[in-house]
């Protein structure tokens, strides 16, 4: 057993983790996909959340094949609406989930305003805001433009969340929501990706757009904020990209 306490300071958090696996469990077996797994959820409490252990092992490319053919089958799976049913979290952050109909308008306002908000520099969160101001419609009519469809997403898919072990990858602590496949794959290369063998074999099954670079900067700009929010200075340049791609975009 891995037993996981709560260190978060917010009652729910263990609770809304464990509702996400169950979720991707869900949304695993419904697109068919056997080799990519979800750790059992024994027990869970607003204290503590205990899983089956998982004996990790490196990666080898065929461990990195199945994450990456069973993540693109799981986003090829369209769902109703962006967002989710209830807030949940993003590491040490709430993450708030309204549904709607508009991935832009849901970037826009449940992820890149909402963490702005957060930011404790007045200065810097002025800054950000204007920026915000001037480009936010043009983000929201351009992402609505570029997103096929929603998709059920890990939501902070980096590779401290993903586990292997000899028979392949396990998907952890997720944050999950509906929304543009490519928001998760922007998190896969935040801090040094999977590897070739992980896009090769999800370009194969659901290959990414032509813009899917543009879509990184963007989308990787939330968890700047986030990280930014929460350690620091440290990932201020990481924001910075991010405002800037977003300022690149042609206007609506």
């Amino acid at each position: 057993m891995h037993v996981k306490t709560n260190t978060t300071g917010y009652a729910d958090a263990l609770i809304c983790e464990a509702e996400g696996l169950e979720s991707l469990r869900d949304g695993l077996q419904q697109a068919g996909v056997e080799a990519l797994r979800i750790p059992e959820v024994m027990e869970v409490n607003q204290h503590r959340l205990t899983l089956r252990r998982i004996d990790s092992a490196p990666p080898d490319d065929k461990c990195l094949t199945a994450l990456g053919e069973g993540l693109a089958q799981l986003h090829l799976l369209a769902r109703d609406q962006y967002g989710w049913r209830r807030d949940n979290f993003i590491g040490l952050a709430p993450q708030p989930n309204t549904l709607t109909d508009s991935w832009g308008r849901f970037f826009l306002e449940q992820r890149l305003k909402y963490q702005v908000s957060r930011i404790s520099d007045a200065g810097v969160r002025a800054w950000f805001e204007r920026t915000l101001e001037a480009c936010g419609a043009s983000l929201a009519n351009w992402l609505d433009r570029h997103c096929e469809h929603p998709s059920l997403l890990h939501g902070d898919l980096w590779n401290g969340n993903v586990m292997f072990d000899r028979n392949g990858p396990w998907l952890i602590d997720p944050a999950v929501y509906q929304g543009d496949r490519e928001a998760d794959l922007a998190m896969t290369e935040m801090f040094g990706g999977f590897g070739a063998a992980f896009y090769r074999a999800y370009d194969r099954v659901y290959p990414r757009t032509e813009i899917y670079a543009t879509k990184r900067e963007i989308y990787n700009l939330y968890h700047y904020l986030n990280h930014y929010n929460l350690f620091g200075g440290g990932y201020l340049g990481g924001c910075e990209r991010g405002l800037s791609a977003l300022a690149a975009l042609p206007a609506s």
